[in-house]
């Protein structure tokens, strides 16, 4: 069978995409959009890392934890879209260039799957590079999940702090009520 694209192929088309996506946010070093892109590119190298072996090897624990782990990742992403869409009132007028366009919310969002946790997307992320990892666990993959929930720790602080300059005191009060990316737990 002739693959589509060959692993290093696959990497390099994925990474042109996500490094066109996030041009702006990579103009800006610091801002959670920066941090994010590295996560993206730790995840898009688990992806690639165990691409071969999805669906092919037994089933077995590692594999069913990791297909649990991908659909929660698929809820929380969309858990937290369809709510930041909902209440979050985004406006164009936002003046930081360097978020995209159902980011520039001017409404703190504290309902739905945001009653629960800060960053429902980053903990999709995160959800998504450990089911990808549990796909053929390895080293290398172990290394790249691990880097990418780094990455994601670090865009969900810098995100916070932004977070916390345009929405002020009532962010901060949000924060002390919920957690940033498990329920009861971080």
């Amino acid at each position: 069978m002739v693959e589509f694209l060959s692993d290093p192929a696959a990497f390099a088309a994925g990474s042109a995409l996500l490094g066109w996506t996030s041009r702006k946010p990579l103009s800006r070093p610091g801002s959670h959009g920066f941090y994010r892109f590295f996560a993206w590119e730790a995840i898009l190298g688990l992806v690639v890392l165990n691409r071969a072996t999805w669906g092919i090897d037994p089933p077995s624990l590692h594999r069913y934890a990791g297909a649990a782990l991908l659909a929660v990742s698929v809820l929380l992403v969309a858990a937290g879209l369809l709510t930041l869409r909902r209440h979050g009132r985004a406006d164009a007028e936002r003046g930081d260039q360097a978020l995209f366009g159902f980011e520039k919310t001017t409404q703190l969002v504290t309902s739905g799957i945001y009653r629960h946790i800060r960053h429902p997307m980053y903990a999709s992320l995160l959800a998504l590079a450990w089911g990808a990892q549990l796909q053929d666990p390895t080293l290398a993959g172990a290394v790249l999940a691990a880097v990418a929930s780094l990455f994601l720790w670090l865009t969900a602080r810098t995100d916070e702090r932004e977070c916390l300059a345009y929405f002020g005191p009532v962010y901060a009060d949000y924060m002390q009520r919920t957690r940033r990316f498990v329920p009861g737990l971080f």
